[in-house]
């Protein structure tokens, strides 16, 4: 079924209208397979750079966070968790691998929460389950998170530039990043490129994809 194109201000109005009640992963996983911003409406939050991905946001309040994340061939996340976040991932253009995990403990889970791996000293053996790969694409899959599936990897697929839509409920600024070949986890601070159209980020503050540690893309455990 084709989607519903609406501009990104329109977007953001009905993303408001749910924060008159509890927001669920099914109510917003239905309003993203049927909803799709208008291309022509995004270009002010539309970055990109040959040495990161982008994060920019476009609307946050208590409740919800709007962000277009604009990614080059190659690019990728670090191994990560959402800490009990809802969120939604729906792409725009291009095509992105979504590797899921399961957290399966580590030798320090007392410096974790119950609400989502708050690791707050690091630890050694990590033990992550490679789960399911997610192929995402305009009109495909949206991919969700939520309090139990919770750590996952986004990987750009092809040639292609990449930009995607990715709400979440509630924001936070923070999350547990995994190293799996160096056996430790980590807490990184969580920043954007850009606020509302405008690019805040200083030069001399970016920290290259490169400088993070990443692990290799292989199928999933079976």
């Amino acid at each position: 079924m084709p989607q519903n194109l609406v501009p990104i201000g329109e977007y953001v109005d009905h993303l408001r209208s749910f924060e008159k009640e509890p927001i669920t992963r099914d109510r917003l996983l239905e309003f993203c397979l049927e909803t799709a911003v208008d291309p022509f409406t995004l270009g002010r939050y539309v970055h990109f750079r040959d040495d990161m991905y982008t994060r920019n946001l476009i609307f946050r309040d208590d409740a919800i966070e709007l962000m277009a994340v604009c990614w080059k061939p190659g690019q990728r996340t670090v191994i990560h968790t959402h800490n009990g976040q809802l969120g939604w991932m729906a792409v725009q253009k291009g095509h992105l691998a979504v590797v899921n995990y399961k957290w399966l403990g580590c030798n320090a889970a007392d410096n974790q929460n119950v609400a989502g791996l708050d690791c707050l000293a690091g630890a050694s053996e990590i033990d992550l389950d490679r789960r399911e790969i997610q192929e995402c694409y305009p009109g495909g899959p949206v991919n969700t998170v939520d309090k139990v599936q919770t750590i996952h990897q986004v990987i750009v697929q092809g040639k292609e530039p990449v930009v995607s839509l990715h709400i979440y409920s509630r924001p936070i600024d923070s999350c547990v990043a995994f190293d799996v070949e160096g056996h430790r986890c980590y807490r990184r601070p969580l920043s954007y490129y850009s606020k509302y159209g405008d690019v805040v980020v200083r030069e001399g503050d970016l920290v290259p994809d490169s400088a993070v540690p990443v692990s290799p893309v292989v199928p999933p455990r079976r």
